[in-house]
């Protein structure tokens, strides 16, 4: 019986793989997709954003994008939202946002989506504060709690009335109720 060595796959041979839907993520040399998002991810996914986007837009301060491909660190990941200072928004030569996203955000957040396992969320956070990310969340819908990751891996959980600790500079207050009672419309 002859057993053949399996070469691991290259982030560069994930990277000209066709995109999926929803988009596979490559970690520590593995390819994993991620769920399809449900009513309360969707939800979420989008109120953040734009709620983010409402206090840091105007002032220039820093933009929420959602679904975003970020790779860096031998690693290709999509963050449910990627927050970035406005000044370390990829730009290309025209100034217009790039398309290939070859940094890390300052703020990664991710939703658990149901029967998504917390420790592959939690393993796309902790690679982003490795690389330099300032701030990372992952959300619960089902136990209506928000982790928070910061650059030093100290995890905090947040629960009921408790603001949020959110990106630093950013005039932004969030309680866990405010954020899970945004379900409620």
């Amino acid at each position: 019986m002859v057993i053949a060595a399996v070469k691991p796959l290259s982030l560069d041979t994930f990277l000209e793989l066709p995109e999926t839907k929803p988009a596979s993520e490559f970690l520590n040399n593995k390819i994993s997709q991620k769920p399809m998002p449900q009513g309360k991810h969707s939800l979420l996914q989008g109120t953040l954003c734009e709620f983010i986007n409402q206090v840091v837009k105007p002032t220039k301060i820093a933009y929420a994008l959602p679904e975003l491909r970020c790779t860096f660190g031998g690693a290709s990941i999509v963050p449910d939202v990627a927050v970035f200072r406005w000044e370390r928004i990829p730009r290309d030569p025209d100034r217009q946002i790039a398309n290939k996203i070859l940094t890390y955000p300052d703020w990664t957040i991710e939703i658990l989506s149901p029967r998504q396992s917390p420790n592959k969320v939690l393993a796309n956070i902790l690679h982003c504060i490795e690389h330099g990310t300032e701030l990372g969340w992952m959300l619960d819908p089902e136990e209506q709690n928000i982790f928070v990751i910061s650059s030093d891996r100290r995890i905090h959980m947040f629960t009921g009335e408790q603001s949020v600790a959110v990106l630093g500079g950013l005039d932004l207050t969030l309680t866990v109720t405010q954020i899970f009672g945004w379900l409620n419309f």
